[in-house]
């Protein structure tokens, strides 16, 4: 027998998100659409990390970083630039530093004086410690606490700007996140312009724009590591948006088309990894000034491929963006970091012109999109619709499900019943048995006449979830929208 290892492994969480929008995890529909939720701007108050003053070491600010939260304190990772350098299309200035913001709510942020790399004859300032390097252009950082070593518990994987090291890909390590020790190694991997790098099921996986794939086009590629210094050399292609195909005449070099700009920040949800992705737009005179950038929504189910629940759904637009560069095309940039804080879902990002600034969307806490009952076909018999998850199953202990669902009330409920896994219905929790849910909320429980638990030493087994028929009638589904699924 061989066990060929080329899919998605399965994943095993403490709980696991059936997001709305993913199909892996909610694969069977009946008479369902999928929408997606954009994030909601709070247009001049959003921007939460402005840019320094014209003498300050970030007079040009570009996220290109991480934000954790550790504690009680969100931590950031940006970029700050000095100047501005219009030979380049979105005019960043020249020596980027990684420096450091902090904030106790995520929307109030303070530059700390770290008092380590000095600029313009003082060390009042948030450059965090990196020696040898003298600009860093793009960069994400991870914190992992359990890791044996405690100088290797903020690791960084960043583009080196510096002239012998031609924008190819290095990597640090600290105990602290500010000062930092670059891994003798370096370089460890090609060009890349990175957004995004988790550790997921024990490898490490970076991502982003680099020359990994044959052609031109920008596309998100990623490179695997389990230390975070052997990299692969050879890239696995995880997302193209041009229709173009690649070739000695076919590629399109003026790169005027649709494009995958820094690949996509990651957000390690367990069993399923959501990426926000750079939509770069093309102009068609090939001027970059034009060129617009908005972000967009992917889901992975292994750090490597990558899938859009709705193409090309601008998940963050760039359009009416507040202090955006006159004469230039709105576009923006994607940072890593996502936090769930209260029930709001908080996500940074900033402009990729160099006025830069870092802002902050939200949503209702996981409401990033939801299905809703479609007009069911004029030829189907059935008057309902209706949802199946991917098979589920707790090693030990009793498991309870949550619906994060709105639009319930007297006149719209969701019935949910338990299948096995071939979908035959378990007694006692199916039929006149099931439960019927009329409330909304971010965090529903469901319950069944023996109780929140789902049953025990049944094996895998699947929620079903019907609008309509139910008694008393359920007269308007189309009200309701379900976002997501917790099982815990």
């Amino acid at each position: 027998m061989i066990e060929v290892l080329g899919g998605a492994p399965a994943a095993h969480v403490e709980e696991a998100v059936l997001f709305a929008f993913d199909e892996m995890a909610l694969p069977f529909r009946l008479n369902l659409v999928t929408r997606l939720v954009g994030g909601k701007n709070q247009r001049q108050s959003e921007i939460v990390l402005p840019k320094g003053s014209s003498v300050e070491h970030d007079e040009s600010l570009h996220y290109y970083g991480t934000t954790i939260k550790i504690g009680d304190t969100f931590r950031m990772w940006y970029n700050g630039r000095i100047g501005v350098n219009s030979a380049l299309a979105n005019m960043e200035g020249y020596e980027g530093r990684l420096c450091q913001a902090v904030s106790k709510d995520g929307i109030h942020w303070e530059k700390p004086k770290l008092g380590l790399v000095e600029f313009n004859g003082s060390k009042a300032n948030n450059i965090v410690l990196l020696p040898e390097e003298t600009d860093i252009m793009a960069g994400v950082v991870l914190y992992e606490p359990e890791d044996p070593d405690p100088e290797r518990r903020f690791k960084l994987v960043y583009e080196s700007g510096r002239d012998d090291r031609h924008a190819r890909m290095c990597v640090a390590f600290s105990g602290d996140g500010v000062n930092w020790k670059q891994s003798p190694n370096n370089p460890v991997g090609p060009r890349l312009e990175m957004a995004g790098c988790i550790n997921f099921n024990g490898c490490y996986y970076v991502n982003g724009q680099g020359p990994g794939q044959a052609g031109l086009q920008r596309k998100l590629h990623t490179y695997a590591s389990y230390d975070f210094e052997t990299w692969s050399e050879a890239s696995v292609l995880g997302l193209r948006r041009s229709p173009i195909l690649d070739g000695p005449t076919t590629d399109d070099v003026t790169r005027t088309g649709e494009e995958v700009h820094l690949g996509a920040s990651l957000h390690n949800r367990g069993n399923i990894i959501l990426g926000i992705y750079g939509q770069w737009h093309g102009h068609p005179t090939g001027d970059r000034r034009w060129v617009t950038i908005d972000l967009g929504l992917l889901t992975s189910h292994d750090g490597m491929h990558f899938h859009e629940p709705i193409r090309d759904y601008k998940f963050i637009a760039g359009r009416e963006e507040p202090e955006s560069t006159n004469g230039w095309g709105p576009a923006l940039m994607q940072g890593q970091g996502m936090e769930n804080v209260g029930d709001e879902t908080y996500y940074w990002y900033s402009l990729w012109r160099h006025d830069g600034q870092v802002r902050l969307t939200t949503w209702e806490r996981d409401r990033f999109g939801y299905v809703t009952p479609y007009p069911p076909n004029p030829v189907d018999y059935r008057d309902y619709s209706q949802m199946i998850t991917c098979p589920l199953q707790r090693a030990d202990g009793d498991a309870q499900a949550f619906l994060n669902v709105a639009g319930l009330g007297q006149y719209a409920g969701l019935r949910v019943e338990v299948l096995d896994e071939k979908f035959n219905p378990v007694k006692g929790f199916s039929g006149d048995e099931a439960a019927v849910v009329r409330e909304s909320g971010l965090r529903v429980p469901l319950k069944w006449p023996g109780g929140e638990s789902l049953p025990k030493g049944q094996g895998p087994v699947r929620l079903s979830l019907k609008w309509g028929p139910i008694r008393p009638e359920c007269i308007r589904p189309e009200d309701i929208r379900l976002y997501a699924i917790y099982i815990r």
